[in-house]
């Protein structure tokens, strides 16, 4: 073998047990039994776990104007905090630009992320115009494997082009195509918005009422509609509020393909924070919302509702997070989670019995690899794997400080927290790429080696 993982608890699949893990050309060879390596970790008192796979990230810009919004984080430094927060495999947003359809953008990213990602990636492409050009570009796509598409609702483009989106959903679920949705509703937040302006109500404790609950459920019954009408498996991203979430249940009592995600700030903060003097720096689509949805999030953890948590990494400086130029209906969303999405989980999840690990594995890692058409290349700890790997020390505990830490933002939403349970190595495709030292995380992957994941198309 050319790496043994020893003595380790191996969590995957829904279950544990102490055993080794033989690793050669990068692939999980054996599980058990007599072997031995070049390279032997002893993993003792630690968990072996799958590397995690954050379905949702921004490292590539979604426009090129002087109005695009620009991302303080790119492949390189994005895939470095990724690889230090023990993820093994991003999923980006690639947009097309002004005038592209989708698979000029998807090319463009895809050259970018050869060129300098540090750990393995795939792509979701943006469908922002639904023509008949565009349309067809999904069967393509879904053939050359990539088997994804986000729409937008919260755009105002989307009710003008209803019928080209329906259109695209259905080519969707004929080519085995995953539906990735923004859930919010824009009339409802131009509304809200232009009253919070006229109120003169422009600060950020103000911020929930430009995008409420009604704006998120009201769209997320519409994706429902949608994908009972066109059979398209509907993956409806960063979902934040219970009554979102109870639309997402009903639809799946039904039998409908639709599967929730949640990002750790919604399970980890509420809108308590937007009436802290820098409260703009929390600022999401959509926002924080209350304790009453926090619990419901949690719960639908434990009952599967819930099918991932991933981060929607987009982060800005807190400069310009903190812009005073902006109100509460035009501040700047997104920020930096991709090296804290699995610690945090784990010392407010697991470490205190909120959830188990091996549900921990399944939304850090297992239910994305199977919803993206990676399983079980990716998501798994079995022979024929890939040898994406988190040796996790459940008792490392370090106090958050995101000036130290990897992403360019400079800050962290969890600064001054202190969480126990990070990774002590982080192994992708067999190589170690990043480590857990005194003074923080080591990472040790050169940019470029992280390779496109392999993509199957779904099946309901």
């Amino acid at each position: 073998m050319d790496v043994v993982v020893r003595n380790g608890m191996v969590v995957t699949g829904g279950s544990e047990a102490i055993t080794d893990v033989g690793i050669r050309d990068g692939v999980i060879v054996q599980l058990g039994g007599d072997m031995a390596g070049t390279n032997e970790i002893d993993a003792t008192d630690r968990y072996v776990l799958p590397g995690g796979i954050d379905a949702h990230v921004h490292l590539t810009a979604p426009g090129t104007g002087p109005d695009s919004w620009r991302w303080v984080d790119d492949f390189e430094v994005g895939t470095r905090a990724a690889a230090a927060g023990g993820v093994t495999t991003v999923g980006n947003m690639s947009f097309p630009q002004p005038g592209e359809q989708m698979k000029a953008g998807l090319e463009r990213d895809n050259a970018d992320a050869a060129a300098n990602a540090i750990v393995d990636y795939f792509q979701h492409t943006v469908l922002l115009t639904p023509d008949d050009e565009g349309i067809a570009q999904i069967e393509e796509l879904a053939a050359a494997g990539h088997p994804s598409i986000k729409i937008f609702m919260s755009f105002r483009r989307f009710d003008r082009h209803l019928d080209g989106y329906l259109r695209a959903m259905q080519a969707a679920a004929a080519a085995g195509t995953v539906v990735l949705v923004h859930c919010e509703d824009p009339a409802i937040m131009n509304c809200c918005g232009h009253a919070l302006d006229e109120a003169g109500h422009t600060d950020a404790s103000h911020f929930p009422k430009s995008r409420p609950v009604e704006a998120e459920r009201i769209a997320t019954e519409r994706a429902v509609g949608y994908c009972a009408t066109t059979g398209a498996t509907t993956y409806v991203v960063h979902l934040s509020s219970a009554a979102a979430l109870d639309a997402c249940r009903k639809a799946r009592a039904r039998g409908l393909p639709v599967h929730v995600e949640t990002r750790p700030i919604y399970l980890h903060l509420n809108e308590s924070r937007f009436s802290e003097p820098d409260g703009a720096k929390y600022a999401g689509a959509p926002p924080l919302r209350t304790d009453a949805d926090r619990d419901a999030l949690w719960a639908g953890l434990n009952d599967g509702t819930v099918s991932t948590v991933c981060t929607d990494h987009a982060p800005w400086t807190l400069d310009d997070k903190l812009d005073p130029n902006l109100t509460a209906s035009d501040l700047r969303h997104g920020m930096a989670e991709l090296e804290t999405l699995m610690p945090v989980l784990w010392s407010e999840g697991v470490a205190i019995g909120k959830i188990s690990v091996a549900t921990f594995v399944e939304v850090t890692s297992t239910t994305a690899a199977r919803l993206f058409g990676m399983y079980p290349r990716k998501g798994t700890i079995a022979p024929g794997s890939d040898a994406d790997i988190v040796i996790w020390n459940p008792n490392d505990t370090r106090t958050i400080d995101g000036s130290t830490m990897h992403s360019n933002a400079g800050y962290s939403p969890y600064d001054g927290w202190q969480i126990t349970g990070w990774p002590e190595l982080t192994i992708s495709r067999g190589e170690i790429v990043a480590r857990a030292t005194e003074a923080g995380i080591e990472v040790l992957g050169a940019p470029g080696r992280g390779q496109l994941a392999e993509r199957k198309r779904s099946v309901r």
